[in-house]
């Protein structure tokens, strides 16, 4: 009977190394599991920060499009001919736009000077003083203040989401966009936009 007993407690005993170990097993995948998901999410992210102009082979004209500045006062590209404009066109109620804002005002003040111009025109319908407003609430102190209420400028330029960032050469002519947010003040940025701003 004790032979019995022993026997019955050693498969109790073998039965219950067998499930901790298997549950140590299951444990050791889920964590392995939860990492590869939490760099997957962290690569998305820098991904989403990390965004390219897809350029054209040719420049391509632009249609007409009319926009104001602070001052109301109506304006349009050939108001800039000679300049280089990175014409990003957003609005304050965008998220992803008001989040990247502060790197185009660094990126201004990096590069900003006679032949090149950082132009962030909102396409919000209440008007400058909604713009006015975010620029001092978030510090904006280099971006000038363009505005299109009239939102057509998503029209004539074939906007597909906000932001959209346009880079248009001296002439007037895109030479490719980027479609959503970026990091506008990154050494590899700065690289790639004066390598267009200082070549004929």
């Amino acid at each position: 009977m004790k032979s019995l007993l022993v026997h019955m407690n050693l498969k109790v005993g073998f039965a219950a190394v067998i499930i901790l170990v298997a549950v140590a097993a299951l444990t050791m995948v889920s964590f392995r599991n939860e990492k590869n998901v939490s760099h997957q999410a962290t690569d998305n992210g820098r991904q989403s920060q990390q965004r390219s102009f897809v350029m054209h082979d040719v420049p391509r004209p632009l249609p007409e499009f009319g926009f104001e500045n602070v001052e109301g006062q109506p304006m349009t590209l050939s108001d800039f001919e000679g300049t280089v404009v990175l014409l990003n066109v957003w609005a304050t109620w965008c998220v992803p736009c008001r989040e990247e804002m502060l790197t185009l005002d660094a990126l201004q003040a990096e590069l900003g000077n006679s032949v090149f111009k950082v132009m962030a025109l909102s396409i919000d319908r209440a008007g400058a003083d909604v713009v006015q407003d975010f620029y001092t609430e978030i510090g904006i102190r280099h971006l000038d203040l363009f505005i299109d209420p009239t939102m057509k400028t998503t029209t004539a330029l074939g906007i597909p989401g906000l932001p959209t960032t346009l880079l248009i050469d001296r002439n007037g002519r895109e030479l490719g966009r980027l479609v959503g947010p970026t990091e506008w003040a990154t050494a590899e940025m700065i690289d790639f936009l004066k390598s267009h701003i200082y070549t004929d």
